[in-house]
């Protein structure tokens, strides 16, 4: 899968799935963020948050090269460290 970078505020970093139906962002306090698309076309909802620290963007969008892009945007969280994905998960 691939990503394609756009430029979108208030990210400095925002990168779209190619079907547009989920993107990974980067915030200024270096939090990434897994977004899904809302009903309107600039409307994006937070799915997941964690520090760049933990599991930078790099490394979330590195680990789903080899991988399709789900249906479910929700599945993407899967590429996420155990640790991290248990964190999230409470």
């Amino acid at each position: 899968m691939y990503f394609v970078t756009v430029g979108k505020k208030p990210w400095i970093m925002f990168c779209k799935t190619p079907s547009e139906r989920a993107a990974i962002a980067l915030t200024e306090k270096q939090m990434v963020q897994l977004l899904k698309r809302g009903q309107e076309m600039d409307d994006w909802q937070v799915l997941a948050e964690w520090s760049a620290e933990e599991f930078s963007h790099t490394d979330f969008m590195s680990a789903m090269h080899q991988r399709n892009e789900p249906e479910d945007p929700k599945e993407l969280l899967r590429v996420l460290p155990a640790a991290l994905r248990q964190k999230l998960s409470n």
